[in-house]
């Protein structure tokens, strides 16, 4: 975790396990190549037609389609040089403790674990929601292809507490991830909320419950809604904007929790604020911003995350969406050094916004 406030990153007991069974970090890509080249129906929604979704705010013309394919073919995309191995070895070398099930907390008990890239574990009470869950090697529709994970998972799937629900913001590779879906249906068979359009790539036999912007969904005392975002949709090269994407809030009598899925800045976390008030905590990405000309309207730098905290009024922030998968052409530490630059600008009093490491908890 960074300077700012160290004292909330607090340990639990860990799980008692089995040294003779593995521990699964990482898991093979499933081929989805069907993907591609599928054409969904799209589900006609407040900000859709019958042909595609979009944003509220329309893109402006400093991106198109031949300079980003330019891009594509010319950029370095393995420019990190990560040891996994060493990064495997840090891990289990760090000192932190592990989630538990927890039937008697109070709902005023939160606590938000980081996994890696948009991975969170969200304890509100007794009940444990997984954001965007990516154990994957690949985000890609295939093993092998594509951007390539180069550290593990900070909490092993076997180590997750029982998940009452998964929030799956869209449809990107680095955010919906058929093996990790997969391997948490066998085992929790839980409910997956996400945006319209987004069943039409899982398996039907899952309880999934689409959800357009603002719509909202009670779950055992808790109100969950999914919220805009400036951002995108689309696994292949028919499906662009089909399916729909946002963010999820999490509201009980105790605050409102609010992960903002993959986005670029815009004035939708002033509106989620207004409508929805302060977040208690805010999940925002941080990473995958460079080059700026191409990434603006899609994702966040870490200033303009600063902005969407402030505009959230969250009381705290929590980094994510970096260091785990090279997406873009910014260093891997560069999204928290210069996040860690724009805190130092600001006032003592301004709340905190942290970094952690994988497989570390804030207490909220």
């Amino acid at each position: 975790m960074n300077q700012f406030n160290t004292q909330t990153v607090q340990e639990a007991e860990p799980h008692p396990q089995d040294p003779k069974t593995p521990l699964t970090y990482s898991l093979k890509t499933t081929n989805c190549l069907t993907h591609v080249w599928c054409v969904p129906k799209v589900a006609t929604a407040v900000n859709g037609t019958a042909q595609r979704f979009f944003n509220e705010i329309p893109r402006t013309g400093e991106r198109n389609n031949w300079t980003l394919f330019k891009w594509l073919l010319l950029r370095k995309s393995n420019t990190w040089d990560v040891d996994y191995a060493q990064e495997t070895q840090l891990l289990h070398a760090s000192e932190h403790g592990l989630p538990q099930n927890r039937p008697q907390a109070s709902l005023d008990d939160w606590q938000v674990w980081w996994v890696g890239h948009a991975t969170v574990l969200i304890q509100i009470g007794p009940y444990n929601f997984l954001t965007d869950p990516v154990w994957c090697e690949h985000v890609s529709p295939r093993q092998g292809m594509g951007p390539k994970r180069v550290a593990p998972a900070g909490i092993a799937l076997e180590q997750l507490p029982q998940i009452h629900a998964v929030l799956l913001s869209h449809n990107h590779y680095d955010h919906m991830d058929i093996s990790s879906l997969s391997w948490l249906h066998q085992k929790f068979a839980m409910p997956i909320y996400t945006g319209l359009g987004n069943a039409y790539y899982l398996d039907k036999s899952w309880h999934v419950i689409e959800m357009d912007w603002w719509q909202s969904a009670l779950f055992h005392g808790l109100k969950i809604v999914y919220t805009p975002a400036q951002h995108g949709s689309g696994r292949g090269l028919l499906d662009q904007d089909a399916a729909l994407w946002g963010g999820f809030s999490l509201l009980n009598e105790h605050g409102h929790c609010f992960f903002a899925g993959d986005s670029g800045y815009s004035p939708h976390f002033k509106q989620i604020q207004q409508r929805l008030g302060h977040a208690r905590i805010a999940i925002l990405p941080i990473g995958a911003y460079e080059p700026r000309e191409l990434m603006r309207y899609m994702h966040m730098n870490p200033q303009e995350a600063f902005q969407a905290h402030v505009d959230l009024q969250a009381k705290r922030s929590l980094a994510v969406h970096y260091r785990t998968f090279q997406l873009t052409d910014e260093t891997r530490e560069q999204p928290q050094q210069q996040l860690q630059q724009t805190l130092q600008r600001q006032s003592k009093l301004m709340n905190p916004f942290y970094c952690l490491k994988e497989g570390q908890k804030l207490s909220v």
